[in-house]
């Protein structure tokens, strides 16, 4: 946090942040430059009561923008332990049921992570790939009121890898990635999940590791490093993978696409990680496809509007609406997304009003018109 702190002291107090973030729209109060001004004053003062300091989406927007190149979310970010520590919890989506998952994976726990993909194509024990699935096999369960099935995202990455010739690992020793933990300010959950993690990868063999989640991804990226030192593997994003070798596999796409569709970038895979060109060109791959685009696309895409399983409020709702809005009016019957997280949020937004826009996963996409 020292370069942080360094870099609040040079803070213009602009309102450039507050300008850009999605939240401070729908949530009166909210400001990014007026809890950085808190904190030059009373450090630990009235930031560590406060319930905005969950509120953050951590979606970036507000440091892409800023002049000066405070990294606002990690700023949150680390007063979080300390809120909890007097008291100041944040507000647990869905029961906490995502919260206890995590917590169990940290110890020695037998999993089935691996009948679905058992069921749908061909894996290894030990190989060059390890696919790193994510959270998927548990979110089937606990969005079955939506009517979506997310595990068929990564059946579709695991038929479209079997098809290039790719028979990655899939394991049952691999542990949640640990992104929520870090972002509610749990370093020491985080940092088992991280080293379980690695030493898994390691004893597969694998030489690069293919993410199908954003979230995995960037922490993976960003924050292991700091707990286990420099990877001792390749990591890269399915997008980026399929982007690269696709157009030099036998795949042809033969059906016809759904009409017009449009994009929506995840903020981990977008701002955080500059991944925005890989899907669409993806999307490209399909024929009769036309995408349009939103107005607010690329580094300005506004995000889903929840993260890390905690603070859904009216104001997330508010602002995936405003999102479900968008698509449509772009005209697309379809926003294919890339990341399960903002498929789930703006499925659910989606249920409750008459938008006619379907949300749909990305790979679930190309799979179904190969």
């Amino acid at each position: 946090m020292q370069l942080t702190k360094q870099q609040i002291d040079y803070c213009m107090e602009c309102g450039v942040c507050t300008g850009s973030c999605p939240i401070s729209y729908d949530r009166p109060g909210f400001s990014p430059r007026q809890m950085i001004k808190k904190t030059l004053v009373e450090p630990d003062g009235d930031i560590l009561e406060s319930s905005d300091i969950w509120a953050c989406l951590s979606c970036s927007r507000c440091s892409d923008r800023c002049p000066v190149g405070i990294d606002f979310p990690e700023f949150i970010r680390s007063y979080r332990a300390k809120a909890i520590a007097v008291g100041n919890l944040p507000r647990k989506s869905h029961h906490g049921i995502f919260q206890t998952i995590t917590s169990l994976q940290t110890g020695s726990l037998t999993q089935n992570r691996i009948a679905w993909a058992q069921e749908s194509g061909k894996i290894q024990e030990k190989g060059d790939y390890f696919f790193f699935v994510g959270c998927q096999p548990y979110h089937d369960v606990v969005f079955e009121y939506l009517d979506l099935q997310m595990i068929d995202s990564v059946k579709s990455i695991l038929t479209i890898l079997n098809k290039m010739g790719v028979e990655p690992v899939v394991s049952n020793d691999e542990r949640c990635c640990g992104h929520d933990s870090f972002w509610a300010g749990d370093e020491e959950q985080f940092a088992k999940l991280a080293r379980k993690n690695v030493e898994t990868i390691k004893n597969s063999g694998a030489k690069t590791v293919i993410f199908s989640c954003p979230e995995g991804y960037s922490i993976f990226r960003e924050s292991y490093p700091a707990i286990v030192g420099e990877l001792p593997f390749e990591i890269i994003h399915i997008s980026e993978f399929l982007a690269r070798e696709l157009p030099k596999a036998d795949i042809t796409f033969t059906k016809t696409g759904n009409g017009s569709v449009t994009y929506h970038d995840p903020c981990r895979l977008g701002r955080r990680t500059g991944i925005y060109e890989e899907p669409r060109q993806l999307i490209g791959l399909v024929p009769d496809t036309e995408l349009k685009e939103m107005e607010n696309n690329r580094e300005n895409a506004v995000c889903c509007g929840t993260t890390a399983w905690m603070e859904c409020s009216s104001c997330s709702k508010t602002m995936q609406i405003k999102r479900l809005q968008e698509a449509q009016r772009a005209g697309a019957q379809t926003i294919i997304t890339a990341c399960p997280k903002c498929q789930i949020h703006l499925s659910c937004a989606k249920s409750n009003t008459d938008i006619d826009v379907e949300v749909k996963d990305l790979y679930a996409y190309l799979s179904e018109n190969i």
